[in-house]
């Protein structure tokens, strides 16, 4: 493999004191010894291959799924749990230039499919997943911010077909928001949820739909014939890559530089009581996140947990990791500085993955047909990471996709600088925090 980033970012350092993995356990699965045959190889298993590998299953094909790791091991069982629209930064004006306002609303609308396709297989699989909020709440951190919400309601009517609630700062005490805000807008489309419960029910799912899971075995070739690993071989008709932020540079080798990994922190605080909920004034179970370009993204769990994360990380290794963590402590206790003493119980961090252009790829690896791959969902993999994995199931069996957005079938592209390519990032984030600060 040939990874971007340090060892240290692929081994256990960043995961440890991850809340999650203490909320439900996944099954270990054997490693892959000798050769196995199959309709589908996927490589991945966390949102995008376990949905692929689901669905496929749903379908009748018959299913190898190979983890470096283990089920759930990287973003997917690490993430802040906000299943939500997202899954790209285009701005409405870039993707009505690249792909007409109907191209725009079409990926707009898989946005929105993406949540429901989320909701549809938590029923179907009668998975308990901690899920709470109606939407999710977007606060302004400046009051420039909040001037510009109804601007921003009347787009979130075009591209949803919804109608968000404003709330002004004198009514975010009354909705239990308050905060250093000025103001709130919720968009009545998302829920939070417990991502490692997610991931063990889709790994339930999927397993019982017959699926072999192998863990511990890193994939080192992929061509149109199958998978390689470290101590086997998996012969398919099609393979599909979903490792998204964890990916290779030469796995296969059309991947080099069309993908860039960022970190991502996240705290959980001890069970907070009701006066010190009260204290705070935040009382809400909304997901909420803040106008920052740097943003914070919290939520008040079902367990009266809090959980609190920052993106912005480059770097990866001990010092860097423990920066991180500390920076993400601060920013929340000068967010909520009635909880100055709440204890901090757990603290990780994991790679969300970004495209130079802004949006999703799912699809064929070019001049290597039978190899299809989903990534760079940009944060918000729950809910696009899921239907990313539906797309590359119909695909796989030669099925025509309901909803497939010309904004997710444009072939990545390249960023420039090639391995080096994280070098682009810290100026870009110094000028988000300068944007950050200005009023």
């Amino acid at each position: 493999m040939i990874r971007i980033f340090s060892d240290y970012a692929y081994g256990p350092g960043p995961r440890d004191g991850c809340w999650w993995d203490e909320t439900a356990q996944i099954e270990s699965n054997p490693v892959l010894l000798g050769e196995e045959t199959c309709d589908v190889v996927i490589v991945g298993g966390g949102f995008t291959g376990l949905s692929a590998a689901y669905h496929l299953g749903q379908a009748g094909a018959s299913v190898v799924v190979v983890e470096a790791n283990s089920v759930g091991w990287g973003a997917s069982g690490r993430n802040g749990g906000f299943c939500c629209l997202g899954g790209g930064m285009a701005s409405d004006a870039a993707l009505d230039q690249r792909f007409g306002k109907n191209g725009r609303l079409d990926w707009r609308l898989a946005e929105k499919a993406a949540v429901t396709l989320v909701d549809r297989l938590i029923y179907d699989l009668a998975l308990d997943v901690d899920r709470h909020s109606a939407g999710e709440t977007y606060l302004a951190h400046r009051p420039r911010h909040a001037e510009g919400f109804e601007t921003e309601a009347e787009a979130i009517q075009d591209n949803y077909d919804v109608a968000p609630e404003i709330l002004t700062q004198s009514q975010l005490s009354s909705a239990g928001l308050a905060g250093p805000f000025c103001g709130a807008m919720t968009i009545p489309i998302g829920f939070g949820l417990n991502p490692r419960k997610y991931v063990a029910g889709l790994y339930k799912g999927a397993f019982a739909a017959g699926t072999r899971f192998f863990d511990r075995s890193p994939v080192v070739q992929i061509n149109e014939k199958g998978v390689t690993t470290s101590q086997g071989h998996v012969k398919a008709d099609k393979v599909i890559l979903a490792t998204n932020g964890y990916s290779s540079e030469d796995i296969p080798d059309w991947m080099a530089g069309r993908y860039m990994p960022a970190q991502s922190t996240v705290i959980v605080t001890e069970p907070l009581s009701d006066t010190a909920l009260e204290a705070a004034g935040w009382t809400s179970d909304q997901m909420a996140y803040d106008s920052r370009r740097l943003l914070h993204y919290f939520r008040l769990m079902p367990d009266r947990r809090f959980l609190f994360g920052m993106r912005g990380g480059v770097f990866s290794s001990v010092s860097t990791e423990a920066v991180a963590r500390t920076k993400v402590v601060s920013d929340f206790r000068e967010m909520f500085p009635a909880w100055a003493k709440v204890g901090i119980s757990h603290a990780w961090s994991g790679m969300v993955c970004l495209a130079r252009g802004r949006v999703p790829f799912v699809g064929p690896v070019p001049n290597m047909p039978n190899v299809l791959a989903g990534f760079a969902y940009h944060g918000n993999g729950v809910a696009m990471g899921t239907f990313s994995g539906q797309l590359l199931a119909d695909m796989a069996l030669e099925r025509r996709p309901a909803l497939y957005p010309a904004a997710m079938h444009h072939p990545a592209r390249r960023f420039p600088l090639g391995r080096m390519r994280r070098a682009l990032v810290p100026p870009v984030y110094a000028a988000y925090h300068l944007s950050d600060l200005r009023r």
